[in-house]
């Protein structure tokens, strides 16, 4: 595994002991798989780095660069190394993470399937054409912190209703949990669910007005929108001139 920003190595987890080092270059040659986690504009640095410090040529790269396409990191490179794209999200700390993986131009499908077991580990996990990747980003990526804002709201709203706020939390965690449970089990339109609550003359249907009239259905897609923009965007943020710097910084770190 590849990151960047680390001043000093972190203590393993409890779940999955595992060591870091912030020296990684002389284990390069050897490792057969690579799982690059860095800001996308460092990309140009690390890939830079992993080249010159003897990558192998059938050394399996795992990139999870938010909007650096596959092409653009085959590019920087300038190797035929095995390239798989993938995007997962922060629920997989706890097992519960959703990644979409896509196959650069040298990677095979059992390539494909070795990323796809690796993310299945922590989750669930889809092969996905690159093309829609940047909407994936804006919707799964960063999809959990739309669903960390609107229990805070909904938290927010059990306080101001005369809830302790813990019991609150609790009580919004568990219904968003039992909700999207419910969603994945049964196979029905989340509107089929929805009608299922809503009963006539009720509270819910009452709430659910008050909902559009603040046009949250708008409001949430203007944000996944906006998103998938910023992440479009991520990938070609890096300039010739970092890639040059790069390429300078590497060589000369390659010469100690």
């Amino acid at each position: 595994m590849v990151g960047s920003g680390l001043d000093r190595p972190r203590l393993p987890s409890r779940r999955q002991p595992l060591p870091a080092e912030t020296d990684f270059q002389h284990r390069i040659p050897t490792a057969d798989l690579i799982l690059i986690c860095v800001k996308p504009a460092d990309a140009p640095i690390i890939l830079a780095t992993l080249r010159n410090a003897g990558l192998r040529r059938d050394t399996l790269l795992i990139s999870i660069l938010a909007g650096v396409s596959t092409d653009r990191i085959e590019s920087l490179l300038g190797t035929e190394n095995p390239v798989v794209r993938a995007m997962p999200n922060t629920p997989a700390v706890v097992g519960e993470g959703m990644t979409v993986v896509c196959a650069g131009s040298s990677a095979s499908k059992s390539h494909l399937d070795r990323a796809e077991r690796i993310f299945e580990g922590v989750g669930k996990c889809l092969p996905l054409d690159e093309v829609h990747f940047n909407a994936a980003t804006a919707l799964s990526g960063s999809g959990p912190g739309y669903q960390f804002l609107i229990m805070e709201a909904l938290a927010d709203a059990g306080v101001r209703v005369g809830l302790p706020r813990q019991l609150a939390l609790t009580l919004v965690a568990q219904t968003a949990l039992g909700a999207a449970r419910m969603v994945l089990d049964s196979g029905r339109h989340p509107a089929a669910l929805r009608d299922d609550v809503t009963t006539p003359a009720g509270c819910t249907i009452g709430g659910l007005l008050m909902l559009e009239d603040g046009r949250i259905r708008s409001v949430l897609a203007r944000a996944v929108e906006e998103a998938t923009k910023i992440a479009a965007h991520l990938g070609s943020s890096t300039s010739k001139i970092s890639e040059n710097a790069a390429s300078h910084r590497a060589g000369s770190g390659s010469s100690h």
